[in-house]
């Protein structure tokens, strides 16, 4: 059991190369807060759009279905 936990461990190691630093992580999650603060006005104009076209979609579809 214990060869099974080095094992997984020492594997785990070179995964934290793949860890930005905090101070780039920072840019990034910035960037994708304003992003998503940009993304946010589009979306809430076109849900309702959607959510109409969708509904009439599943409408006709279940009129063909009863007849």
């Amino acid at each position: 059991m214990i060869e099974l936990f080095f094992a997984v461990a020492f594997s785990a190691v070179p995964l934290t190369l793949y860890v930005p630093p905090i101070r780039s992580l920072n840019i990034f999650v910035e960037t994708v807060e304003q992003l998503l603060r940009c993304c946010a006005v589009y979306t809430l104009a076109a849900y309702p759009r959607v959510r109409h076209a969708f509904s009439r979609l599943f409408n006709s579809a279940f009129r063909l279905l009863r007849l």
